[in-house]
């Protein structure tokens, strides 16, 4: 399999997984297309835009006729999809955008390889026999948990915002690409991401940017909410490792086993500020201010990796300490250069 196509590049895990991939494998081609909205920006993958193995285009997966035209002219033989609208605020203010892109846009992809790889229903053309389309997830599709338990990958799909739905949507739409036409298909669900690269609208860069810029820190409701935090390089990883080696037709939860409060995130933050970077006076943590939760919002996701760790040999790296200092640190620079 020599050229791939991964969509949504420019984008947060997107370009963290590129950068990855083209240094990883060079004797690969990796094609990234990206519409380059307001969460994409190549500036993030300039450490490789002149590698001889990388290539972007510029395209919309909602445009069904460009799809079609990107898997012929560049003879696509693997897909990693990752092209998505996934703020949950915006989904709840503008849902449509979330509809048209993450369904109707998996489905013009998963069809275009479908057709362009296979002759019927479980019959690969010759030579196509190990394109292999993965689908990157989220852990939100199961909806939210109590005080205990994990996600497995048995969880049933209980959605709770226009975003989740519509990635639990587009899950379904790839699974039956695999059982009703033999699609040779990959799913990943994964916790929540942190590291370099991700948009100013997410929590750990909000944070860190407020802080830095002596605005209020905001946090919704009690800042009681939990998430399991994995870091964007070990996240990549995973999804790497589950296309080359996953069993087809199988789902992949990819977790960081780092479970975290949203007031454990902020205080962390700010602690480590007041150790690196401290004010002329006072704690960052004064900068903390609580606001009116968000509509609808889950309490708790965890996510149980133990297939992935135990059938790949999949390892998160970084512990939530270790990640969030480097984290920390790339976004030091870029909101004080």
């Amino acid at each position: 399999m020599n050229t791939i196509l991964v969509t949504g590049g420019a984008g947060f895990i997107g370009s963290n997984l590129l950068i990855h991939l083209v240094k990883t494998y060079p004797e690969k081609k990796f094609i990234n297309l990206d519409v380059l909205t307001y969460a994409g920006d190549l500036a993030n993958l300039e450490v490789i835009k002149e590698a001889a193995n990388y290539q972007f285009i510029e395209g919309d997966i909602r445009d069904r006729k460009f799809v079609d035209k990107v898997f012929t002219d560049f003879k696509i033989e693997g897909v990693m999809h990752l092209a998505a609208e996934s703020h949950v605020d915006n989904s709840i203010t503008n849902p449509s955008v979330f509809m048209e892109t993450n369904v109707n846009g998996t489905f013009n992809l998963i069809d275009a390889a479908y057709k362009y790889w296979m002759v019927k229903p479980f019959a690969f053309k010759a030579g196509f026999e190990n394109y292999r389309f993965l689908h990157v997830s989220t852990d939100e599709v199961y909806g939210t948990l109590g005080a205990t338990g994990l996600f497995t990958e048995e969880t049933p799909y209980t959605p709770n915002s226009p975003y989740s739905a519509s990635k639990a949507s587009s899950d379904h739409i790839v699974r039956s690409y695999h059982h009703t036409y033999g699609m040779n298909t990959v799913i990943t669900n994964c916790s929540n991401n942190y590291g370099p690269n991700q948009h100013d609208e997410k929590l750990i860069p909000t944070v860190i940017r407020k802080a830095l810029t002596g605005e209020n820190i905001p946090i919704y409701g009690d800042g009681s909410n939990i998430r399991d935090w994995l870091y964007v390089l070990d996240h990549c990883k995973g999804i790497d490792l589950s296309f080359r080696t996953g069993k087809a037709g199988e789902c992949y939860n990819i977790g960081g086993r780092n479970e975290r409060n949203n007031n454990y995130i902020a205080h962390t933050i700010c602690d480590l500020l007041d150790q690196h970077q401290p004010k002329s006076s006072g704690s960052y943590k004064d900068q903390i201010h609580y606001v009116e939760d968000r509509a609808g919002h889950d309490f708790r996701y965890a996510i149980d990796a133990n297939k992935i760790e135990g059938e790949l040999g999949w390892q998160a790296e970084e512990n939530f300490e270790s990640g969030i200092l480097k984290t920390i640190e790339w976004y030091a620079k870029k909101y004080t250069s």
